[in-house]
């Protein structure tokens, strides 16, 4: 019978964080890398580790990231179960080195890419079933916690794009439902009416029952938290048999959705600040 698994020894904590990061770096400067690499070249640092344990690793990792305020790279779904030196390590080596700080902040507020890819498919993706972890604080010379998903939320072009997107996508389903009537009463009310109604475009099921949209939009993860305002959760409790939540991620890259239905704290589980929301675990 096979012993458990010894612990990550600080060396190949140091070393496999310092790998992470580059790719890190080398995914928000546009540079392409390939992440079985940067696995084989870890591997004879390492005191006898698998690719597989390197991968889950570098999953963790996304998570710490993710728990610092940070986005992981796209590859690698975040993972819990870390141990608590891997945090201590990353906030080290991405607090010594602020300018992958600042480059990963800047992309938050970079405008979309302007792709055909951008158009988004019928079918939703599965809603991701993550516990929000606590904000972690940053110690050392580390005086401002980053917050990616925050700076993000305030990209008005991204916040644009994504409305564009789901307003397509709402016209293209009712034409495909031969209710083209339905589809030309489509309005982009962010646009047209300004933020105040709580919600950004009004659709129309099939049926003829108003639709009411929020889209949150990231370049990063599903997992990413999205931020709600108090006026569109008095919104979606207002009008929960209507409201629905479009969450479309990994925009510019491969831009998928899916969608929340209902009262906002029904749906999610809202942080203590009243606005950090995720998927409420089914």
């Amino acid at each position: 019978m096979a012993g458990k698994s010894k612990d990550w020894s600080q060396a190949e904590v140091t070393v496999t964080v310092r790998s992470y990061l580059e790719m890190l770096r080398m995914e928000v400067s546009g540079q392409r890398y390939v992440k079985s690499h940067f696995r084989k070249a870890l591997l004879p640092l390492l005191s006898n580790r698998s690719e597989s344990a390197i991968e889950f690793k570098h999953q963790n990792i996304s998570a710490v990231l993710m728990k610092l305020g940070l986005r992981p790279i796209r590859g690698y779904q975040p993972a819990q179960n870390y141990q608590q030196s891997l945090v201590a390590e990353v906030q080290r080596q991405v607090g010594s080195d602020l300018s992958l700080i600042q480059l990963v902040l800047a992309e938050a507020l970079q405008a979309p890419q302007k792709s055909p890819n951008s158009a988004l498919g019928f079918e939703s993706a599965s809603i991701p079933s993550i516990i929000l972890p606590e904000p972690s604080q940053w110690t050392g010379t580390q005086t401002v916690r980053p917050d990616y998903a925050l700076i993000e939320a305030r990209n008005r072009a991204l916040g644009l794009a994504g409305e564009l997107a789901v307003a397509d996508l709402e016209y293209r389903r009712l034409v495909r439902a031969g209710k083209g009537n339905l589809a030309d009463r489509i309005e982009h009310v962010s646009q047209s009416r300004g933020d105040g109604d709580g919600y950004d475009i009004l659709s129309f099921e099939e049926t003829g029952e108003e639709k009411l949209i929020e889209v949150k939009t990231t370049r990063s993860r599903a997992e990413t938290p999205f931020f709600v305002t108090p006026n569109e959760l008095q919104v979606s409790r207002k009008y929960s048999d209507s409201f629905h939540l479009f969450r479309v991620y990994d925009f510019d890259q491969n831009p998928a959705w899916f969608s929340l239905t209902g009262s906002l704290d029904a749906s999610c589980v809202l942080k203590s600040n009243g606005f950090t929301a995720l998927p409420r675990p089914a």
